[in-house]
């Protein structure tokens, strides 16, 4: 059976913290590995913080849904908000040739979750961006 745990933010780039806290717990409770913990909160502030300071056009206060849910030896994450339509999964790979002071800027957030989460999805459903993450919590063996 999978355990679940919900947690609503608000727009606001403080809650990152309060989400890290959660996630933190969400591993002890559940006997989760720290370093995949740490790999799914560092996946998680990078999605969450491009939310925030790119997904709104006004300042009103906004949630963002976050679903954890944990079984099988994976961790599926759903990051859900009502933010412009953004699909991170259609960003492309920044090109590693270029000197770093010819880059462009942005996009290496977004590669960084990438490389820390085994498989991200993406859909807009009801005017909501509805992004999921899988990790999957390697065997000791």
């Amino acid at each position: 059976m999978a355990i679940v745990q919900k947690i609503v933010l608000k727009n606001n780039i403080s809650e990152i913290e309060r989400l890290s806290n959660v996630l933190e717990s969400f591993g002890k409770e559940n006997d989760i590995p720290q370093k995949t913990i740490f790999s799914i909160n560092l996946a998680l502030e990078e999605m969450i913080s491009n939310v925030i300071y790119y997904g709104y056009k006004d300042f009103e206060e906004h949630l963002i849904a976050v679903l954890l849910s944990y079984e099988d030896d994976e961790i599926n994450i759903t990051i859900e908000d009502d933010g412009s339509e953004f699909d991170p999964t259609k960003v492309s790979e920044p090109n590693k040739d270029i000197p770093v002071e010819e880059r462009q800027i942005g996009g290496l957030g977004i590669h960084l979750a990438r490389t820390l989460i085994d498989e991200m999805k993406y859909k807009r459903e009801n005017k909501k961006n509805i992004l999921m993450l899988r990790k999957v919590i390697p065997s000791l063996c």
